[in-house]
């Protein structure tokens, strides 16, 4: 449909996406036709051939797609930063995660840690077990979500400890944030989106991204668990 703009999001913002689309749609007119996964899974669709006209990664998944031609780099634009941050299921007791050592002690005394294999929180939770040394100890009892939310797995009873990112933690009912990783062990991930370089909709693409990036769209980035990028 020519009033359709068909966007590819990384599960991070699936939240604001869903929350802005019916505000977007009412007052432009424009339909938004939005599919979610990981970073990873989006470049290897896009790779594969499949059509879309706006797309928002991490900024350095954007970055390599418009270093390569597939997104018209003028468009690009950051839209929020994102922390990694744990989750138990509704209830539960909060376990102490406030430093370093509190957080090492709480993730050697979980019975499993839900964590993501193809998202940007899953290969930073690799990454800093691995730097906290206890990779081997706590893999071992891991449930390893290929991808999706890991929050899920507390509500089934398979983990009773969830790390992703705080925006996609949210998104699933029956569970609570306990809060950030202690932000000295984190950068926070950039989520930015751009204009796929073969959409004909230059014209309704380059308004959604404007919008998207607006101060009008940064409560409900807020809402979600991120933080905009203004």
């Amino acid at each position: 449909m020519g009033n359709t703009v068909r966007l590819l999001s990384t599960l991070a913002l699936m939240g604001a996406v869903r929350s802005l689309a019916g505000k977007y749609e009412a007052a432009d007119g424009a339909r938004i036709e939005a599919d979610f996964a990981p970073t990873i899974a989006l470049l290897d669709r896009l790779g594969g051939g499949e059509a879309a006209d706006v797309v928002i990664l991490t900024r350095e998944g954007l970055a390599g797609l418009a270093a390569k031609g597939g997104v018209v780099a003028s468009s690009c634009v950051d839209l929020a930063r994102s922390f990694v941050g744990l989750a138990v299921k509704a209830g539960a007791d909060h376990p102490d995660i406030a430093t370093e050592a509190a957080l090492r002690a709480t993730l050697l005394g979980a019975r499993s840690i839900a964590y993501s294999r193809l998202g940007a929180s899953g290969i930073f939770f690799a990454q800093l077990i691995a730097q906290l040394g206890i990779g081997a100890e706590i893999n071992a009892r891991a449930t390893i979500v290929p991808q999706g939310f890991t929050a899920e797995r507390l509500v089934s009873g398979e983990a009773d400890l969830a790390v992703q990112q705080i925006s996609e933690l949210k998104q699933v009912a029956g569970v609570e944030i306990v809060g950030p990783i202690p932000l000295q062990l984190q950068s926070p991930a950039v989520f930015s989106a751009g204009r796929l370089a073969a959409s004909e909709k230059v014209d309704q693409c380059d308004r959604l991204l404007k919008y998207l990036a607006s101060a009008e769209a940064a409560p409900a980035l807020r809402e979600s668990g991120l933080e905009p990028c203004l």
